[in-house]
């Protein structure tokens, strides 16, 4: 008979693959970067990208508290997205829709850190993981600031190329 699933098995599970998305966002953070043709959006994306590093290196500081090796597992929902990415930059990258669609691309790849990092620290307060949890929050916050800063940039992109069809 298997052994029966706990939280804590979830928590790392869950660990793995937000290390593995984490990764593949800087990756995919550096790419918008350089496809971004709007200067405040090409430097919300290099910000992000750095801030995304110290994010990678948290993760590993909950690995290390929980007495884990930081290994990522292959999360569907960040290949998805970041295939979704490709697929609208190769559409849209030449179009005065390209930046538009990249914030798109962005905030779909934040929502789901988002959601990620809020139930991972709720299980870490659950599971008595204090330090972890604080570490993780830091991140949901940041991730959280980064997905207004790019409403922000969206807003201000000028109206008259999305209407220029």
């Amino acid at each position: 008979m298997a052994k029966e699933k706990t939280l804590n098995d979830a928590f790392y599970e869950t660990l793995k693959d937000v290390y593995y998305a984490e990764k593949a966002s800087v990756r995919a953070l550096k790419k918008s970067a350089k496809a971004a043709r709007a200067d405040a959006l090409r430097q919300a994306f290099q910000t992000h990208a750095e801030e995304s590093q110290g994010q990678v290196e948290r993760l590993e500081r909950v690995f290390e508290i929980i007495g884990k090796a930081a290994r990522g597992k292959t999360c569907e929902a960040m290949q998805g997205l970041t295939a979704e990415m490709e697929e609208d930059l190769e559409d849209f990258g030449d179009t005065e829709a390209a930046d538009d669609v990249l914030i798109g691309c962005a905030q779909a790849i934040e929502h789901y850190e988002i959601a990620r990092y809020g139930l991972l620290k709720s299980w870490a307060l659950k599971l008595g993981l204090d330090e972890a949890a604080d570490l993780l929050g830091q991140t949901l916050e940041e991730e959280k600031k980064t997905d207004a800063l790019l409403n922000e940039v969206a807003e201000a992109l000028p109206a008259e190329r999305a209407r220029a069809a």
